[in-house]
């Protein structure tokens, strides 16, 4: 029999709830995938932690499946001998007390973590496979830099949410090369966190559309009142979005709030501006003339959903990006799918350049919502790619 790939796990910090415990931990006891426990062709040889919080679960880890923690990337990459003994490395820089910008964003080391390892492919002249958790960095520049790292040094980086590679509810596929005139994504949570999850569902679904991706010319982001004034405005050419890709999107939420005693009924507008304290919007303008609106709506819906306008069909198509709630938390079992897959195979089953362009989307309108709300040109987001192949959301 041929041994086990050896794995190395980085990551800030490794505590219930948090994404070492929804993900890494996969690659020590297995995962459910299609209907049965999947045992991974990984083994865990060591592992870098960042942080040591209250009720840190990296030692008890350590010391149950017995891998060692290291004091250095460096050192969990070489497995404390001199050189390269791993063949992929699983980085998750998310969670752990690290500072915000000047725009809110929370600074994970992502970058930084991933640079240490690249530092140690240069040096011992190979490398292997890297999976990372979520977007790429909260800074475009060092993002790009990261995707560039992976082409020079010739390893396979994969990266992203788990929305894409979730369940779907109905389970659809935008079609290939589709006429797609404008989409949203009504979700739930923060700027800096959450927005990048939905951003993820909006950018898995606009890559299949007609030409390929074509990359994003200018956003705009709106808090508070902005973004009532843009819902009355009601069309996009007033500052607004397509109101049935909004009624799309809350009929296909399964936590749609209702008031007191009031079941089964759709919100007004009134009820919708009582309900939401702390609205946010992105506009979104793709190259090609595409729009999109990402809709944080925290106290209306518990969900992501999904609706796009494709020409010549007379009804929106829409979806709920479904997550399977704790203990089991099955879409992080997806996405470390193909966390496996990528190390298995050296290939990445999803584009890269996705996690790339809503890595920049999601800092570009951040800052747009922080600073003057205003539209900014985003020539550098000007990411294409062409449609992946295979739909590789959840369908069993």
């Amino acid at each position: 029999m041929s041994r086990r790939k050896r794995m190395a796990i980085v990551t800030t910090e490794w505590r219930y709830h948090c994404h070492a415990w929804h993900m890494a931990e996969r690659f020590l006891v297995g995962y459910p995938t299609q209907g049965h426990w999947h045992e991974p062709e990984l083994e865990v040889v060591s592992a870098y932690v960042d942080q040591f919080p209250e009720k840190d679960l990296s030692r008890q880890r350590s010391e149950e499946f017995g891998f060692p923690i290291y004091d250095s990337v460096a050192e969990a990459l070489r497995c404390g001998g001199t050189e390269l003994a791993v063949d992929a490395v699983l980085l998750i820089g998310e969670h752990g007390d690290y500072p915000k910008n000047e725009f809110g964003q929370t600074q994970y080391p992502r970058y930084e973590l991933f640079k240490q390892i690249t530092d140690v492919y240069r040096a011992d002249g190979r490398s292997a496979p890297v999976f990372n958790d979520k977007h790429l960095s909260w800074k475009w520049a060092w993002a790009r830099e990261m995707v560039d790292l992976s082409e020079e040094l010739g390893f396979a980086l994969a990266a992203g949410s788990s929305l894409p590679g979730t369940w779907r509810m109905p389970s659809i596929e935008m079609p290939a090369n589709a006429p797609v005139e404008e989409m949203m994504s009504v979700a739930i949570g923060g700027m800096d966190s959450y927005d990048f999850h939905a951003l993820e569902a909006i950018q898995c679904m606009a890559e299949r559309r007609q030409g390929g991706e074509t990359g994003v010319t200018a956003v705009q982001g709106l808090q508070g009142d902005a973004v009532w004034q843009a819902m009355a405005a009601g069309d996009w050419s007033k500052g607004g979005w397509d109101a049935s890709l909004f009624e799309a999107c809350l009929s296909r939420s399964q936590t749609l709030v209702q008031p007191e005693s009031y079941s089964h009924r759709y919100p007004t507008q009134e009820q919708i501006r009582e309900w939401v304290k702390e609205p946010v919007a992105y506009r979104i303008e793709y190259v090609d003339g595409t729009r999109a609106t990402m809709l944080l709506m925290n106290g209306l819906v518990g969900d992501f959903t999904f609706a796009a306008r494709i020409s010549g069909q007379s009804a929106p198509l829409s979806t709920l990006f479904y997550l399977p709630p704790v203990p089991n938390v099955m879409y992080s079992a997806e996405l470390m799918a193909k966390a496996e897959a990528t190390f298995m195979t050296g290939k990445s089953p999803c584009p890269i350049e996705r996690t790339l362009l809503t890595s920049g989307l999601t800092e570009a309108c951040v800052q747009s919502a922080s600073t003057n709300q205003q539209r900014m040109k985003t020539p550098h987001l000007h990411v294409t790619y062409p449609m992946p192949a295979e739909s590789t959301f959840a369908q069993t």
